[in-house]
């Protein structure tokens, strides 16, 4: 299997061997060797939750700085959409835009543009019923990754569309080689990001081939930078020029209320989606048209790599949702970037196989017997002091040559007792 590149790393020198990041995983792809936590790789999703839970910062995202901006001749910053709640809703954010030519890019777009051109798309793929419903949103890539994961079955219900992300890179580069003549290869676009999981997509996108982002730099990174030079900024370029409904994908039901669509359902935090993907997997929400879920509590405001308090980053996106108004792009221009394979994606996205036990269906049913007659045998109390996140997590792992029943230590103390 090719490996799989992760935004989300460990120091182990940091890692004292407690067993937060072991509990909050939602594909169970940390396990406790020796007081230290290791990552399974192919389970990893990027969602960051990790990173949030660990008290001794052993978790953290890989992202570039601004060093790698003297690899391109032409550098954009491509302002996220969350970046809009970091910041008190009295600054003015074309100005704060405005901002990022003090701190060495060329020029600079709006990534919450390209999701009002996709608002207008969605709204009519919704009343085209020609997908298996509920449509399954992509801005969030850690569900995506965890659909190819734990609910391959789902996969068909996923929206074939690029992400806000990708559009606006692929726009933003064009825009810029029409208006000053510049090679593709001459341009660098910076995503400045608010989560691991964008950052996994940058390197490993799915549904294309290859990103159309260069590289991307974690808000927490540049936001004293950006601070600072709103104080000094004196050129005043209009770069703002989304909607309020555009800006709105960065909390929950964002989405679905840019759509203008009643019948849909928005969820937040990895656990709570996971639950409601089980739901639609076992067909008891196919009555449902939409559905948008997201990693982090309260949407992208709530990622990890932001700086501001989610609730109040989401407070503030309501409020300047009411404040930008309604979408102003013409739908014949989003049909026709549409018609140009500007919007759709380029591969297809296939299953993630890391789960099977094995490739021959009569060995992985024997290994699934094998697994349940394991699981029984252990006590079943989930305490983590085996290094699994659970007991059937210990059995998979002695199922697979990874782990010993000898592990267990609450099972070995039983049978100290006989």
């Amino acid at each position: 299997m090719k490996e799989y590149w992760h935004s989300v790393t460990l120091e182990s020198e940091l890692c004292n061997g407690c067993t937060n990041c072991l509990r909050r995983c939602p594909t169970e792809a940390i396990r406790i060797k020796n007081n230290k936590a290791r990552i399974i790789k192919e389970r990893c999703i990027d969602c960051g939750e990790c990173i949030k839970v660990c008290p001794y910062h052993a978790k953290k995202a890989l992202s570039n700085d601004l060093s790698m901006l003297k690899n391109y001749k032409f550098k954009i910053a491509l302002v996220s959409l969350p970046l809009y709640g970091q910041f008190s809703v009295d600054k003015d954010i074309n100005r704060i835009f405005n901002c990022f030519y003090n701190i060495g890019f060329d020029y600079v777009y709006d990534e919450a543009y390209a999701a009002d051109i996709l608002s207008l798309l969605l709204e009519d793929l919704v009343k085209e019923n020609k997908m298996p419903k509920p449509l399954i949103a992509t801005l969030c890539p850690a569900i995506l990754r965890l659909i190819q994961i734990r609910f391959p079955s789902l996969i068909d219900n996923i929206i074939p569309f690029e992400s806000p992300m990708e559009i606006a890179a692929r726009l933003a580069k064009q825009e810029v080689m029409e208006k000053y003549g510049l090679k593709q290869e001459d341009i660098g676009v910076f995503y400045i990001a608010q989560c691991p999981a964008k950052i996994t997509s940058v390197k490993k996108p799915l549904g294309l081939k290859k990103s159309f982002v260069d590289g991307a730099i974690a808000i927490e990174t540049i936001y004293s930078k950006l601070l600072k030079a709103y104080k000094e900024v004196d050129t005043n370029d209009k770069i703002q020029r989304a909607s309020g409904k555009g800006i709105g994908w960065a909390r929950v039901g964002g989405q679905s209320f840019s759509i203008g669509i009643d019948n849909y359902l928005a969820v937040d935090g990895i656990e709570n989606v996971i639950k409601v993907l089980e739901e639609i997997e076992l067909g008891k929400l196919n009555n449902i048209d939409f559905f948008e879920g997201y990693a982090c509590t309260t949407g992208c405001v709530g990622g990890p790599l932001n700086v501001e308090n989610p609730f109040i980053a989401k407070t503030r996106i309501r409020k300047i949702t009411n404040l930008y108004g309604d979408i102003k792009i013409d739908k014949d221009y989003a049909k026709k970037l549409l018609e140009e394979g500007k919007i759709g994606w380029t591969e297809e996205i296939k299953p993630s196989p890391v789960l099977k036990l094995d490739s021959d269906i009569q060995k992985a049913i024997e290994k699934m017997e094998l697994l349940e007659k394991i699981y029984k045998e252990l006590p079943g109390i989930d305490c983590g002091s085996c290094g699994a996140p659970s007991c059937h997590a210990l059995a998979e792992d002695i199922v697979r040559g990874k782990a010993r029943k000898e592990d267990c230590v609450i099972n070995l103390k039983n049978k100290m007792k006989k």
